[in-house]
């Protein structure tokens, strides 16, 4: 009796599975916060998402935005932008909506025009939030005050999640490290 090869037990795979599974795996190195593995081999997420994906997840929790320029352009300082915005930061302005349950309008976004650093707006860890007397009242009753902000002195409160809330007079600022518990 002849011995077959273990080579030709094996059997070989379509062109059809091969294309499928090329498309599962483009499809998941495309989606929105997609775990990207670090060389230390750390877990980070992509994060980063459009202002088209920014807005839809605003206007489904209820959050409104504006500008003055009454525009979205990313490098104009007159405009709202979402645009390279992290995912958490727009998932935490989802957790504050449905926690607070008052009325977000968010007034400064990921254009040119705010103070730079790691955590800035153009990097997508900030948003600017119209002051209002419901959103007032829940910060500085809900988060824990944590002193002036070097630099402007603007009052700040942190979050439970670690989030950072500065009150720069006609309007807040907030850092969003984290979803905010989302």
């Amino acid at each position: 009796m002849p011995t077959s090869s273990p080579r030709f037990l094996r059997p070989r795979p379509s062109l059809r599975s091969l294309v499928t599974v090329l498309a599962l795996i483009a499809a998941a190195l495309l989606a929105p916060g997609f775990g990207v593995l670090t060389a230390a081999g750390e877990a980070h997420a992509a994060g980063k998402i459009s202002h088209a994906t920014a807005t839809s997840m605003f206007r489904q929790s209820g959050i409104t935005w504006s500008s003055s320029g009454n525009c979205s352009d990313r490098n104009n300082p007159n405009c709202t932008s979402f645009e390279q915005l992290n995912l958490d930061t727009a998932k935490a302005a989802q957790t504050l909506k449905s926690a607070s349950g008052c009325a977000l309008n968010i007034t400064g976004g990921t254009e040119t025009g705010h103070a730079g650093g790691t955590y800035s707006h153009w990097n997508g860890y900030k948003l600017d939030f119209g002051k209002a007397s419901c959103l007032n009242s829940y910060i500085k009753n809900t988060f824990t005050p944590i002193g002036a902000r070097p630099g402007d002195g603007a009052p700040q409160w942190k979050s439970g999640s670690g989030n950072v809330y500065a009150d720069e007079g006609n309007h807040w600022d907030v850092i969003y490290y984290n979803c905010g518990g989302c």
